[in-house]
């Protein structure tokens, strides 16, 4: 039997033909940390005495807040700096914009090669037909000091878009289609392939804008098999020549799946959750007050020239901020050379340096309380880009939103430029929490209950980006689940040896390695839940935090209840029940006896 794509990666890493379920020692080509995790990793290889193994495949990025703009965010970039002059690691400053987009364009990565970083739309590397992987800080740290990381050998899913879409659909609104079909977490724990005539369409700008959005459903990555045409594309823009590397014709696929894409347009997803997606159409003419175009899911120059087609010559509507944030140098400077920059200055827009952008809610602001904002972004959780209400679209859709100052597609924009609309809301501030030390963490788990039972609780419900910058454990326990509506004061309630219980997909979303370790700082001795996001599952384990899998929601337990938890069998007992869960698997129980990933 043949090798789907994942599999004939990771087999060509690690010396040896693997499955799904293998645990192999793979070795990862580039390796990088950005502004918010570097000085994390920094710490972690210092702590334990390790030294970086391979300076010339080791990067720094810093994309997330090039400009430094608090001190948290400072402290950690000088503290990159201050590593990279030591060791030689390599270091793409504040001024050369997403790491991930940096590491395609100067050729760092081509088909077929292995990538890693503490960010979580890695999986872009998906695009060519790379793997790429967003994991925590001491994931990153091991992987600098080994040039490999763990990684267990996901199943793989064929995924075929069908049909025609319309004339006016982009990549993003095809990627959003699917996010419709899946959800937040119908392709959780697989590497996806994608294929269809709407697929072999897609330039590359188009298919980084498709696998960035994979970890939204759930995935791995979203592979996508370059076609003659997006290697040209790629050798051209990255200097270098590469292979294309392909799914066997036999491969075996654990989940085969159509989603029928026929007569799809344009579509934006409703604030809160990527995955809740309809046609513009649905909510046409509602007043937005902000724009924000770019990320590593829509900053390319094709993206740009899309924006500028339709905002030249026009003017961003009264009461409207449109911020446009190019991905990279290299695309600033052919936005600039091209005249589309003094175009979108002359409509009205703010144009900032290469990076992350609005997405990362750093670099070129937050929204308010009541704001509405049309964002190219992969990820809408609330909070994430501030207190305000922000839709995903594609960049045509957000540029004619910038224009007439309602949701709109570009095909359907009403002629009259709305009246702005002052939505203002005051903000709610949230109470202060009481950080609580870490107990000890037996093999055997006895504890007070929290049934927090919903699915799809991602990193910035469980610990929000506003507080990224804090490397401290002991300071991260106060904020768990400050952003998760009805759990707020959660910090405030929990005690050394409580037990927390979730549905599905828990911790979705980003790379951040807070989103585990401020449990530990409260004294929560294990995590369980129905499944976990790809990242926040690896975090886990390799900080040592006992998580379990078991569908314990709906077992009819109630908070307060006492259980206990086997970790060697799974089993989970209580007072007149039991439920039989996941037993740690060798990996897992290796790593959590002694004490962690980077433990000696």
């Amino acid at each position: 039997m043949g090798l789907t794509l994942i599999e004939k990666i990771i087999s060509n890493h690690c010396d040896q033909v693997v499955k799904p379920g293998d645990t192999a020692d793979m070795r990862i080509d580039i390796k990088a940390a950005r502004d918010f995790g570097g000085a994390n990793v920094v710490k972690n290889l210092k702590a334990n005495g390790l030294n970086v193994a391979d300076p010339e495949t080791t990067v720094f990025t810093f994309d997330c807040n090039p400009g430094g703009s608090d001190q948290g965010y400072a402290a950690n970039q000088q503290t990159c700096r201050e590593y990279a002059r030591e060791t030689g690691v390599g270091l793409r400053d504040i001024t050369d914009g997403i790491g991930t987009h940096i590491a395609l364009e100067d050729g760092y990565i081509g088909p077929g090669m292995t990538f890693v970083s503490t960010d979580s739309h890695a999986n872009i590397m998906g695009s060519i037909g790379a793997f790429g992987q967003g994991m925590g800080d001491q994931d990153i740290a091991y992987a600098w000091a080994s040039g490999k990381v763990w990684f267990k050998v996901p199943k793989s899913a064929k995924v075929v878009l069908k049909g025609t879409p319309a004339a006016d659909a982009q990549p993003k609104d095809l990627v959003l289609k699917c996010l419709q079909h899946f959800g937040a977490g119908g392709l959780l724990g697989f590497a996806a392939e994608f294929y269809g005539e709407a697929i072999d369409d897609m330039n590359l700008a188009g298919r980084i804008t498709f696998s960035s959005m994979a970890t939204e459903m759930g995935a791995i990555i979203a592979l996508l098999t370059p076609s003659k045409s997006v290697m040209t594309e790629w050798e051209t823009i990255s200097g270098r020549k590469g292979e294309i590397v392909a799914a066997d014709a036999d491969a075996h696929y654990d989940m085969v799946v159509e989603v029928d894409v026929d007569g799809v347009g344009p579509m934006v997803a409703r604030p809160g959750h990527p995955e809740d997606t309809i046609a513009i159409s649905e909510v046409a003419g509602r007043k937005v007050d902000s724009i924000f175009i770019g990320s590593c899911t829509n900053g390319r120059i094709e993206d740009l020239r899309v924006a500028t087609e339709i905002l030249k010559d026009r003017k961003v509507a009264p009461g409207v901020v449109c911020k446009i944030v190019p991905s990279t140098r290299r695309m600033w400077q052919q936005a600039l050379d091209e005249g589309l920059i003094d175009q979108l200055m002359k409509a009205g827009c703010l144009v900032g340096n290469p990076g992350c952008g609005g997405c990362a809610a750093g670099q070129i602001g937050q929204n308010g309380p009541g704001e509405v904002t049309v964002s190219t972004g992969n990820r809408n959780f609330a909070g994430k880009q501030g207190k305000g209400e922000v839709y995903l679209s594609s960049p045509a859709t957000a540029a004619a939103c910038a224009v007439t100052g309602v949701l709109c597609s570009a095909s359907t924009m009403p002629a009259e430029t709305a009246n702005f609309d002052d939505r203002r809301k005051e903000a709610v501030a949230s109470d202060e929490k009481e950080a609580v030390q870490t107990s000890e963490k037996p093999t055997v788990l006895k504890g007070r209950v929290w049934m927090v039972g919903e699915d799809n609780i991602d990193t910035d419900m469980i610990f929000h980006n506003r507080y990224l910058a804090i490397t401290d454990p002991a300071e991260m326990g106060q904020y768990t689940f400050d952003n998760l509506e009805g759990w707020e004061d959660f910090a405030t309630k929990a005690k050394p040896g409580d037990i927390v219980v979730t549905g599905s997909n828990f911790g979705c979303g980003s790379s951040r390695q807070q989103a585990v370790d401020c449990f530990a700082t409260l004294g929560v001795v294990a995590l369980v839940a129905q499944s976990y996001g790809s990242i926040y599952e690896r975090n886990a384990i390799n900080a040592g935090m006992p998580i379990v899998v078991s569908e314990l929601v709906g077992s009819g337990l109630k908070s307060g209840s006492e259980i206990s938890v086997n970790l060697e069998t799974g089993l989970i007992t209580w007072d007149g029940g039991e439920l039989q869960g996941d037993p740690f698997s060798p990996v897992q129980m290796e790593i959590y006896q002694r004490g962690g990933l980077l433990a000696g």
